[in-house]
């Protein structure tokens, strides 16, 4: 039986010239009972087709309906959780779910509203939380006040407007569980909106794809049985399989065409403002131990003692080698690199590169961060033009235009390079600061969750344009990622860290996948899952203290008094 439908289903915002049709002739049936994922990206639909479903927003043609009566605006049946967490701040916890019953129940008796807000903080886990404010809270635990305010409301329809994606991937793949959970006991009807692919496969019994022109895409049945165990998934043929046909749907109809190459890259020779000597030496530079980690820590002084954040993380690479950095939020990944680039004082240790001790910033280690930090005001070409005319400083003005047209053609703007900054997606921002940070020429390229920003589908073509780009420098590569699929796509080796304090190297796994790579190609290659296991498998360890399980179990047999020596 339907329980909400849509009968061809159109909306638009703006009139005239200024008309922008966002969802075109709409047809679904949302089952009773089921567990509905709709999948796209970024300007697809998704949020203006649950708001239509919420009653938030009205359809400009077609109807949408509940239980076959028209929806004319918000109801207690249908509730809804968003990505942002919405909280009133000077509630506690159980305030601010008890704010919910006040509105949708103000007969409800005291003890009866108490009761049932005990019963849906219990639900998300967070009963010894129930007296703090949302200042108290993490990210995480928000986003689960969320979840049982909405709960508490009793809906018919849970509405999930993407409501993980603003959080780590640890507590993100934790409260995708639990909200599989509290749908498998209440056996409410559920609509998730999402980017992620694996976490559609968790949750859903149903995926519809959204396409770009805001129409409906191919329907995916998932017939995996529940519970949906992560790692157990990893090994599992349909899941594979399902996985690679959703993948390739998406970035069949979503993914644009390269740009193609008009420019040649000048042969001109980029100065970091080093000594004569050094510039001299670069002429024959180290192939093997091009950069050494030798014993480095990070010590911060704190009210209660010394904290060691990073400790003894000891690591070598050779000339053009390409490494990921993955582990748990706070296990020090980015506190390693921001030493690197010399942002960061070293505490204890020393980072050689080419031979010599790193000390402070140079653009001969060019960092892109998560967010790329653009001039606003100045075009891409301009932004890009900052750093070109400081390495190449003997350069022609025609030259170092030819360097900087080369690379924002390389990464897809070859059509964009003099809109500013501040007209710009999310995606394109990011794509100039990459383009910014090869322009340098840099010796060595440091990647600070480049991504961590961006829809999956922008997150997947960058990758792409990435180890397009890379492919022809070849520049010594360190990326920070949380992304397992990130991290084994653009490695020669994932560098896996323990968790913090005393954050350390735990794991290292040799990646020797045939480059140049593609994620359509690494999804079929044989030996992809078997990579994904191993950094899983780590991650999975260690989710569970800063000294992971092995370590744990072996704490825990030790008499007291060994322990305590």
């Amino acid at each position: 039986m339907s329980i909400l439908k849509f009968a061809n289903v159109s909306k638009s915002f703006g009139e005239g010239i200024s008309k922008a049709e966002v969802l075109k002739n709409i047809n679904l049936e949302v089952k009773e009972g089921e567990f509905l994922v709709l999948l796209g990206f970024s300007g697809t639909g998704k949020t203006t087709l649950i708001n239509l479903m919420a009653g938030l927003e009205s359809p400009t043609r077609g109807a949408v309906t509940f239980k076959g009566q028209p929806i004319t605006g918000p109801g207690p049946e249908r509730g809804v959780i968003f990505q942002n967490y919405s909280l009133m701040p000077w509630l506690t916890v159980a305030g601010n779910v008890q704010l919910a019953l006040d509105s949708v129940f103000p007969k409800m008796s005291k003890a009866e509203k108490a009761e049932r807000v005990a019963h849906y903080v219990d639900m998300v886990g967070l009963p010894h939380a129930a007296s703090r404010r949302p200042a108290e809270l993490s990210g995480g635990m928000r986003q689960r006040v969320n979840v049982a305010r909405a709960l508490a409301m009793s809906p018919e329809v849970l509405l999930l407007d993407e409501p993980l994606s603003a959080l780590d991937a640890l507590t993100r793949a934790n409260l995708a569980d639990e909200i599989e959970h509290i749908w498998d006991a209440d056996k409410k009807t559920c609509v998730l909106i999402t980017n992620d692919v694996d976490e559609a496969i968790i949750l859903a019994d149903r995926i519809i794809a959204l396409n770009p022109d805001g129409t409906l895409g191919e329907e995916f049945s998932v017939s995996i049985p529940r519970p949906r165990d992560r790692s157990a998934m990893n090994h599992d043929a349909g899941f594979k399989a399902l996985r690679a046909r959703v993948t390739n749907y998406l970035m069949d109809v979503g993914i644009q065409a390269k740009a193609e190459e008009t420019r040649h890259l000048p042969d001109i020779k980029p100065n970091h403002s080093v000594p004569t000597a050094v510039v001299d030496a670069q002429k024959n530079l180290l192939e093997q131990r091009y950069l050494s980690f030798e014993g480095l820590h990070k010590i911060y002084p704190t009210p209660k003692g010394p904290l060691t954040v990073v400790e003894d993380f000891n690591l070598k690479l050779n000339r053009g080698e390409f490494i990921s950095l993955i582990g748990h939020s706070g296990c020090g990944k980015s506190t390693v690199l921001t030493m690197t680039a010399g942002l960061n004082a070293i505490s204890k240790g020393v980072i050689k590169l080419d031979g010599y001790d790193v000390k402070g910033a140079d653009p001969e280690r060019a960092v892109v961060f998560q967010s790329p930090n653009l001039f606003p005001w100045l075009s891409a070409k301009e932004n890009v033009a900052i750093g070109v005319e400081r390495v190449y400083p003997k350069a022609s003005m025609a030259e170092r235009r030819d360097v900087i047209e080369y690379y924002l053609e390389r990464v897809g703007l070859g059509d964009a390079m003099d809109r500013p900054a501040h007209s710009m997606s999310n995606g394109m921002k990011q794509r100039v600061g990459i383009a910014r940070a090869f322009a340098l020429s840099p010796k060595l390229l440091l990647l600070d969750e480049p991504f961590g920003m961006l829809d999956s589908l922008t997150r997947w073509e960058l990758q792409e344009v990435l180890m397009e780009v890379w492919s022809r420098t070849k520049v010594t590569a360190i990326c920070v990622t949380h992304d397992v699929d990130e991290a084994i796509l653009l490695a020669d080796r994932v560098v896996m860290m323990t968790n913090g304090p005393q954050a350390t190297i735990g794991k290292i796994t040799d990646v020797k996948l045939p480059r140049p790579r593609t994620r359509k190609a690494l999804l079929e290659h044989p030996d992809y899952y078997l990579y994904r296991e191993q950094v899983l498998s780590f991650l999975e360890e260690y989710e569970h203290g800063a000294k992971g399980k092995t370590a744990q179990k072996a704490d825990a047999a030790k008499p007291d008094s060994q322990e305590a020596a």
